[in-house]
């Protein structure tokens, strides 16, 4: 990995910083307008946070996380939105910020991690598998309103 990345927390007064990534990662799905008004409420939570990657203070990655307690798996931490801009793909930046959101989770005892993984996504499937983990259930969606 190059010595020059530089792993930091994303402030939320500059989270909108992650999202002309998070628009690459959903592959132009939703505008960045969009993106952007679903972002403020989910700061106001105070459960999602974001880790970024940069190099020589440009952000070439991204992995938002939630730390959340369910009643099926206690106080546990869930990525988001992680992507990795392609001219950095497999060069251990995944791994970098794999590394840190583990001892984060951690450091504020959590006991498990969960994932949600497009079932299209092969690539982002075997990420995970090849991060710990596993194969649970089936997470669906259904749409209550086309906004």
């Amino acid at each position: 990995m190059e010595d020059n990345l530089k792993l930091e927390l994303i402030p939320s007064d500059k989270m909108e910083s992650i999202l002309p990534l998070v628009y690459k990662l959903n592959q132009g799905t939703f505008s960045e307008a969009l993106l952007k008004s679903r972002l403020q409420p989910m700061l106001t939570m105070d459960a999602y946070q974001c880790i970024g990657v940069y190099d020589n203070d440009i952000l070439i990655a991204c992995c938002g996380f939630w730390v959340l307690n369910k009643l099926y798996n206690g106080k546990h931490i869930e990525p988001d939105n992680v992507y990795v801009e392609e001219a950095y793909r497999s060069k251990g930046v995944g791994e970098l910020m794999m590394s840190w959101l583990f001892e984060y989770a951690k450091s504020i005892d959590c006991t498990t991690a969960e994932v949600n993984c497009y079932v299209q996504n092969e690539k982002g499937k075997k990420f995970w598998e090849g991060h710990g983990f596993e194969p649970l259930g089936y997470h669906m969606i259904k749409k209550i309103d086309e906004r």
